[in-house]
């Protein structure tokens, strides 16, 4: 089970940091990443974090988002920075075992069940 929390609503050029508890599952063994759906749009990769911790980024949030993992509390973050109205989606932490694709929502096995994060202009 994810449970992820720290959405909110928030003015552009502000910071989120969004947490991500996992549970049931050995967590040092799993990549994990951050996904976000807007309205009317496909969900989309924003970051991951390996079991190696390597990170990887969406181009548009390089700069600006940080994935971090904490192995000891079963977390992951997402520290959000310089938020734009465009970051307006409800974001899904994830877990994958496979170490395919972390980028591809196709090989994640576990979901959290979404904080929204709003940026206003």
């Amino acid at each position: 089970q994810l449970q992820a929390s720290g959405g909110g609503l928030v003015q552009a050029g502000a910071s989120l940091t969004l947490s991500c508890v996992a549970s049931g599952l050995t967590f040092s063994s799993y990549d994990m990443g951050w996904f976000r759906q807007a309205p009317g749009k496909e969900r989309e990769f924003v970051a991951a974090v390996s079991r190696r911790e390597s990170t990887f980024y969406k181009d548009s949030v390089k700069g600006r988002f940080t994935i971090s993992r904490d192995n000891a509390k079963n977390t992951v973050y997402l520290q959000m920075n310089s938020l734009k109205p465009e970051d307006t989606a409800v974001y899904y932490c994830a877990a994958d075992y496979s170490s395919l694709d972390v980028t591809s929502y196709r090989f994640y096995n576990y979901w959290g069940q979404g904080t929204q994060v709003t940026v206003s202009s």
